[in-house]
């Protein structure tokens, strides 16, 4: 059944345990899958569901496109409704609550729970007896991109599936296949550092509008003070509050049509209010991710400057000339090696509620302080 398993090619360790669990019909009842994000941990999450629930089925092919497209009932995938947080609210009815009840019409009950980092003490506390002793029909696949951010008695429930970090020639030729030009394709697939599906982002138009709202950022801090670009940051921030607004408003369309098949009365009311608090968790975090990648690639902007610095032109990550490592000449090391850690002091400010102007600002004023033309 180990071929059956999409997204596994690369990835031998999780070949190998989900493989083996298939094939000897016991399959354990919580998997942890963990790795860097876009390593393809989703991909197998829903293909290891289908064949859980495919298993016994009279029409197995038939289970497996229902689970290809989300409309299988025995299947549950939960997604943190916070923006930095899994609440309560998440597991309670839809995994703890429904882990009481029988298949619909599988042998089976499968939950794949993203972001399993993001629960807090008392998500996890409430998730224990599920995770300890769940009925014999259920399984739990529970991802993460930060094993050592999930609470340690939320890991030794489960067993532990890895998923290794792609290679970039194999993100590159998944990009080429895809019709993106060699050149561009081998970039990013550097830059992504495994992560396909932020290839695929990078090689798309907005990912090239964003590399060039970054190099802008990176040109004018090594510019100095007296760069002529006074806030050269402001475009990466009109990109994310762009994206916000977008999600704001995917998120107001997915209430409508909830609510408009919702009958009126006081809790009619009460779900208008929890959707629209979530549509503002979702819009807040699709607007961090915007600035958390940014900054992401700035960091490795800097880092391609001082590897050309230093005379490791093979390790830029940059290939195809998009930024690269033009400015880096007669700069001190030192001071280049500083301005990426200033870069990823900003990124974890951010999750601390930071306003994103201001941090901005501040990290553009420090890195022209430290590493701009003189």
């Amino acid at each position: 059944m180990s071929e059956r398993l999409n997204g596994t090619e690369d990835q031998a360790h999780a070949r190998a345990v989900l493989g083996s669990a298939l094939a000897s019909g016991e399959p354990s009842h919580a998997y942890l899958f963990h790795g860097l994000a876009g390593t393809g941990k989703r991909t197998v999450a829903r293909a290891f569901a289908a064949e859980l629930l495919a298993f016994g089925s009279d029409d197995p092919d038939g289970v497996r496109r229902r689970v290809a497209s989300g409309s299988h009932p025995d299947l549950t995938w939960v997604v943190p409704s916070g923006a930095h947080e899994m609440r309560v609210d998440d597991v309670e009815g839809p995994v703890i609550g429904a882990a009481s009840r029988t298949p619909f019409e599988a042998s089976k009950r499968v939950f794949v729970l993203e972001r399993v980092d993001t629960m807090s003490d008392a998500v996890a506390n409430r998730m224990l007896k599920t995770l300890e002793e769940p009925a014999h029909y259920v399984h739990l696949i529970l991802l993460t991109d930060s094993l050592g951010q999930v609470i340690e008695t939320v890991q030794s429930r489960c067993q532990l599936v890895r998923f290794d970090p792609l290679p970039s020639s194999r993100v590159a030729a998944l990009l080429e296949a895809e019709g993106i030009e060699p050149a561009r394709a081998r970039a990013c697939a550097r830059l992504s550092l495994g992560n396909a599906t932020r290839a695929r982002f990078l090689a798309s138009e907005e990912g090239v509008a964003l590399r060039g709202d970054v190099e802008r950022l990176v040109s004018s801090a090594l510019g100095g003070r007296d760069g002529a670009d006074v806030e050269p940051w402001r475009p990466l921030l009109a990109r994310s509050e762009k994206r916000k607004a977008a999600a704001e408003k995917e998120a107001a369309a997915r209430a409508a049509e909830r609510l408009e098949i919702e009958p009126k009365g006081r809790e009619k009311k009460s779900l208008e209010k929890e959707l629209e608090e979530a549509g503002k968790r979702s819009a807040r975090r699709a607007q961090r991710e915007v600035l958390d990648l940014g900054l992401g690639l700035t960091a490795l902007s800097l880092r391609d400057r001082l590897c050309a610095l230093e005379g490791a032109g093979e390790a830029v990550l940059a290939t195809d000339g998009a930024g690269g490592p033009a400015g880096a000449v007669e700069r001190d090391p030192r001071r280049l090696r500083e301005a990426i850690e200033h870069v990823e002091e900003a990124r974890l400010s951010l999750e601390l509620n930071v306003t994103e102007d201001l941090a901005l600002e501040a990290l553009t004023s420090r890195l022209r302080r430290l590493v701009g033309a003189v």
